[in-house]
């Protein structure tokens, strides 16, 4: 557990001496909340859709933690570079507990970076169930260990940052858009349908706007579970490909 505790303070201490990261990390959520939010909502109202803003939100925050929650797993690739890695992993620790403390490091992280970007959505317009809040934290913290768990894993099968492009083109891209965070997901064409609904990310975006904005499509239980199943799948197999890493 001491092991656990110590990576899980160095990736917060790392986080809250980078003011550049905070500050850089909150350029992207404003900038489609508020291009997207305003330039859109007139449009949304037309359709018939309402308020796009209490749409968008939480598809917003739930990108701001994806985005963090995968820069914490490539982390590692640096730390391979660097040299901090194979300090750690030759220390006579299992390295099970090694990555479950930066996972639950990055984590956090991506949580508190969540959190900051649901109070900015409050002063844009947006405006939050606060009976079910405690739950909507519950789906952040799924949704950041998920993908802190899949940025891990990913990193542990490669040796440089060069593939990070591709990685971030073809996947976490897509995980993205296709999770309808922007879009609701009702009459897409049949191929994108399936795509969103094997999609985790989907799930958690439904979970946040129901618990945020009562507005979820699969029930805030099936968001749940799927979460809970895939993020307990990830850690495993994170912790396998991460088992394998050699120095």
């Amino acid at each position: 557990m001491k092991t656990i505790y110590i990576l899980w303070k160095r990736q917060l201490i790392k986080y809250f001496r980078s003011k550049s990261r905070i500050i850089g990390s909150l350029g992207q959520p404003l900038l489609f909340l508020i291009a997207l939010g305003f330039g859109f909502g007139p449009i949304y109202v037309k359709a018939g859709g309402g308020n796009y803003i209490q749409f968008l939100a939480p598809g917003i925050i739930a990108m701001s933690i994806l985005f963090s929650s995968i820069f914490s797993g490539i982390e590692i690739i640096w730390d391979r570079q660097f040299g901090f890695l194979k300090e750690t992993l030759v220390a006579p620790v299992s390295r099970f507990k090694i990555m479950i403390g930066r996972t639950l490091g990055g984590a956090t992280v991506a949580l508190l970076q969540g959190t900051i970007v649901l109070v900015i959505t409050l002063f844009v317009g947006f405006r939050s169930n606060l009976m079910l809040l405690p739950f909507a934290f519950i789906f952040m913290a799924l949704i950041s260990m998920l993908f802190t768990a899949l940025g891990t894993a990913i990193a542990s099968m490669l040796e440089d940052m060069q593939g990070f492009q591709l990685i971030m083109n073809f996947l976490i891209m897509p995980i993205f858009f296709l999770s309808g965070a922007l879009f609701p997901l009702q009459g897409l064409p049949k191929a994108i349908s399936i795509i969103t609904l094997i999609n985790p990310l989907t799930y958690g975006v439904d979970g946040l706007r129901g618990t945020l904005a009562n507005l979820s499509s699969f029930g805030l239980f099936n968001d749940f579970a799927v979460l809970t199943i895939i993020a307990v799948v990830l850690l495993w197999v994170g912790s396998y490909l991460f088992s394998k890493i050699q120095v």
